[in-house]
């Protein structure tokens, strides 16, 4: 292995021995399952700290490249291993990693709910419990700035408002919520690339939003937030929330109820639903930083270099065949509608279920984080079988196409036509799917749930192809 740091270079000497190591593999020099050097002989080899080769092994493990053998240091991937773009880009599909680090905590009250619930804290009643939710629109809110410089609009931010709050509001409707919830944004901008109309923007948008969602008997109500000016952490804008409700104890989906022997009813992400203004894509907010580079072409790289991290590969950075105002395939779209569709809620919906049919829902589960492989965090030793999936929408068909991902990865990534599954016995899915049509959302039964043997795995189905996952 031939590795060349050069020491005048206006690239660090740890990106460099990235970027040559992503090399030899990208060509088959290093082959998968090949052993690579110790830290301390690549140290010595290339005249660096061993520090610092160390925090290049990092960067390369992170993207899926390599990966660590106990006292065998690092070998090369192999394609069933997993590793995929997003991850590459510094994005993990199913935040392994974080979940790692908090393995350790407390999980909370109902320790196999959608999200952790805690006593009462707030008032002190022993009945109730404490739900608190953060999350954003991931980087979406980079797709709404590339519109945004390109046609001076910055109403596009309404939409992008709707999508951090959809994100939080959807995982708390997971555990129950049917009460109250209190909702706060985070805005932090480059104030020099973002300025007044931007945040006017986005915090109108929130506020219309919250309002059609009390319109539509969701209780769900702002209580303020910030706006940061941090332009040394970023080119451009990024918008959190943070959500928050009191709900009885009696009330909250446990998850203990996910067991063998039920229906899967998934809620579609496409159309347009009775509460949202136009029609709906599907895209979400999961998944964007892949969407946003195999979708669009180099010239927004070239133009707008405050949008990407320049440590990822070139050959990773706006790789696209497309132009924002492209049409998309098969899709009375643009591409830049499809990508910029805000993620819809489906809080009418479920509330309407969790009042007038108590006990109908045993599970909910929100494909965001890790797409339609998220159910196999929930359960135990259950076999989720998905078999009658919603057609692939167009937005996902031309990522697709335009990445040449894997269609497993794809599933791993995005939601892929449904967002939201109700867990339900089967006898009572017709509930479901009529509850989702009164608000013009098309529904099915997409799969079941049957024991497992060995540990929780989910058998999904793709035209011909069955793909199969595993905790």
């Amino acid at each position: 292995m031939k590795l060349k740091i050069d020491s005048d270079s206006a690239t660090p000497a740890f990106q460099q021995l990235v970027d040559q190591i992503h090399f030899l593999i990208n060509t088959g020099e290093l082959e998968p399952g090949e052993r690579l050097p110790s830290i301390r002989r690549l140290a010595g080899e290339c005249g660096l700290a061993a520090n610092t080769v160390a925090k290049s092994m990092r960067q390369l493990e992170f993207r899926g490249l390599i990966r660590a053998r106990a006292r065998s240091g690092f070998i090369v991937s192999c394609p069933e291993d997993g590793a995929g773009r997003y991850q590459a880009r510094g994005v993990s599909p199913d935040k392994t990693e974080v979940h790692a680090a908090v393995h350790g905590l407390g999980r909370g009250l109902f320790p196999n709910a959608f999200c952790k619930i805690t006593e009462d804290y707030l008032t002190g009643n022993p009945e109730n419990c404490n739900v608190i939710h953060a999350d954003g629109c991931g980087t979406k809110s980079i797709m709404a700035y590339l519109h945004y410089k390109e046609t001076g609009d910055p109403s596009v931010f309404r939409g992008i408002s709707q999508d951090s709050i959809v994100m939080n509001l959807d995982d708390l409707l997971c555990v129950g919520a049917n009460g109250r919830i209190l909702i706060s944004n985070t805005v932090n901008r480059n104030a020099m690339n973002c300025p007044g109309e931007v945040v006017a923007a986005l915090i109108g948008g929130s506020d219309s939003f919250l309002g059609r969602l009390r319109e539509g008997g969701v209780r769900i109500y702002g209580g303020g937030g910030e706006t940061a000016d941090v332009g040394d952490l970023t080119g451009t804008v990024v918008v959190d929330s943070c959500a928050v409700a009191v709900m009885k104890k009696k009330d909250v989906i446990t998850g203990d109820l996910m067991k063998p022997g039920l229906a899967i009813v998934g809620l579609s992400s496409t159309g347009r639903a009775s509460y949202e203004s136009r029609a709906n894509s599907g895209i979400g907010s999961n998944g964007l930083t892949s969407a946003r580079h195999d979708m669009l072409c180099r010239y927004y790289a070239q133009r707008y270099p405050e949008t990407y991290d320049d440590s990822v590969s070139p050959e990773l950075t706006y790789c696209g065949p497309y132009r924002l105002e492209d049409p998309l395939p098969e899709s009375d779209m643009t591409v830049g509608q499809a990508l910029l569709s805000p993620t819809r809620t489906y809080a009418p919906v479920v509330y309407r279920l969790l009042h007038a049919h108590p006990g109908l829902i045993k599970g909910l589960i929100h494909c965001t984080g890790g797409g339609q492989t998220k159910c196999l965090k929930f359960g135990r030793n259950v076999h989720f079988i998905k078999d009658a999936l919603f057609p692939v929408p167009a937005v996902f068909k031309a990522i697709q196409k335009a990445s040449n991902t894997e269609w497993k990865e794809m599933y791993k990534v995005f939601n892929m036509g449904h967002r939201m599954e109700v867990y339900c016995e089967s006898g009572r899915a017709h509930t479901v799917i009529a509850a989702a049509a009164d608000f013009d959302i098309e529904a099915r039964i997409i799969g079941r749930t049957q024991e497992s043997a060995s540990g929780s795995r989910l058998s999904l189905t793709h035209g011909a192809e069955v793909f199969e996952y595993r905790t």
